[in-house]
């Protein structure tokens, strides 16, 4: 399914996205190794049983990264020119291996960019939310979209 385009991306435009995904075990750890990430709390279950949450807690960043994807296919696959940065990224409550993640995504505002004809700016917040309904991640995105006004028009020149 393409993305959507910035025309499109109208603010108040809310997408829940169907793709689901259950965070394993394997995911936390290769994000961890791959990223060097050495903090006990994430890659050593004797010792996260000493601590408040009693088991390991899935790296943030690798949440991030799931979220942000999951959003892809409805809203910026083969749109997007660039993402532009995130900006209140929080994780309100932890991960766990286990636990199933989907997300909305609303859309909050946009504008025409100012150096690209071809292009608008449209700021995403992202909502990562577990199988009990919690919020795990919450965060606002700005992406550089391509207008569909000048993919049609460049296709007529």
């Amino acid at each position: 399914m393409p993305g959507l385009y910035f025309e499109e991306l109208e603010p108040g435009l809310v997408v829940e996205h169907a793709i689901r995904r259950t965070v394993t075990e394997t995911d936390n750890v290769l994000f961890c190794s791959m990223t060097l990430n050495t903090a006990a709390l994430h890659i050593d279950h004797e010792y996260a049983k000493t601590t408040p949450y009693g088991q390991v807690l899935v790296n943030s960043l690798f949440i991030l990264g799931l979220v942000t994807g999951i959003t892809v296919p409805d809203t910026t696959q083969g749109t997007t020119l660039a993402n532009l940065g995130f900006e209140d990224v929080k994780f309100p409550k932890p991960v766990f291996v286990g636990d199933t993640i989907h997300v909305r995504t609303e859309v909050e505002s946009k504008r025409v960019s100012k150096s690209r004809e071809d292009a608008g700016i449209v700021f995403f917040r992202h909502f990562g939310i577990n199988q009990r309904d919690e919020i795990i991640c919450d965060c606002k995105r700005a992406g550089l979209m391509l207008k569909k006004s000048w993919v049609d028009a460049q296709a007529k020149a």
